[in-house]
């Protein structure tokens, strides 16, 4: 049992509105619609009617209801306590997502403590949604993502600021063969199809990958030989040889000074996006303070 599915429920209980919930949430319809039906699996009952407009409650909703906002009071107390009671004024929470965490996150601490001094951060790895609702429900002081206009960070800008720390390319890379050049090479043909290890299309870098097709201005062929929501997954099957794969640049630094990949496309086959730092303005955290000064100064 997952405690969103339990925020879920609350608040399409008080919205009466799988549509306004999902947006409330920062989740597609579906995805809600599949927690709440998860959340009912757990329970072993309907919790809402879905049968009218707006929906209501079932009878075992009601019930549920008022336990699970007498279970969502206590676990919120409890948390509030523990943190307040266990809180590092010097420590900063910081929620990114797994690529950026792995390849980005490390090297921009050792320069950030280099110029500000010491700088104590947890890093806490999650997928994009999950990283942004880390951000706005206070579970974290910062939030590293990528940003792209055509794929923002839906964020209040009056309640959260950011600063840019730098870019990041999306490039398609294969093994090379014996000249060098790409085994896989885009945009490939109706004959001779690429084999391409391809993003979940729900996923961060699928959505990415999706631009990329869509402004590419020509066609491109391929056939899915392997499907992943993680780059570093999809890294491994394109050093093996399995096929094409979109990566971020920053994780392939080392194999394409190696030789080990080569780019397989024109720089229409790529994406450049900005790396953001976000805060919330309500976070009167100290170190937080210090930090962000430094970095609007530089």
């Amino acid at each position: 049992m997952d405690i969103k599915w339990l925020e879920d429920f609350l608040s399409l209980a008080q919205t009466r509105n799988f549509s306004r919930t999902a947006d409330d949430r920062h989740v597609t319809q579906s995805a809600l619609s599949r927690r709440i039906r998860a959340l009912e699996a757990w329970v072993g009952a309907d919790l809402v009617d879905r049968s009218t407009y707006p929906l209501i409650l079932t009878p075992a909703g009601k019930v549920f209801s008022n336990s699970a906002s007498e279970a969502m009071r206590l676990l919120n107390d409890a948390k509030a306590q523990l943190r307040v009671r266990g809180q590092n004024e010097n420590l900063l929470r910081i929620s990114a997502g797994h690529t950026l965490s792995l390849n980005f996150f490390p090297m921009w601490l050792n320069g950030m403590q280099a110029q500000a001094g010491d700088i104590h951060a947890s890093i806490l790895p999650a997928n994009v949604h999950d990283s942004v609702l880390s951000l706005v429900e206070g579970n974290c002081d910062l939030l590293l993502s990528y940003y792209h206009a055509e794929l923002p960070v839906e964020l209040d800008a009056s309640r959260y600021a950011f600063v840019s720390l730098g870019s990041e390319v999306v490039l398609p890379v294969s093994v090379p063969n014996r000249e060098g050049a790409p085994t896989y090479s885009l945009p490939g043909s109706k004959i001779h199809p690429i084999p391409c290890l391809t993003y979940i299309k729900a996923s961060f870098f699928g959505r990415v990958v999706d631009r990329i097709l869509s402004r590419a201005g020509q066609a491109c062929y391929f056939t899915c030989a392997y499907e992943s929501d993680m780059a570093e997954l999809l890294k491994r099957m394109a050093l093996t040889g399995h096929g094409l794969a979109w990566l971020p640049e920053s994780s392939i630094v080392r194999e394409l000074a190696e030789g080990r990949l080569v780019r397989a496309g024109g720089d229409q086959w790529s994406m450049t996006m900005d790396i953001r730092l976000y805060r919330s303005m309500d976070n009167q955290n100290a170190a937080l303070d210090r930090l962000w000064q430094h970095l609007l100064n530089r």
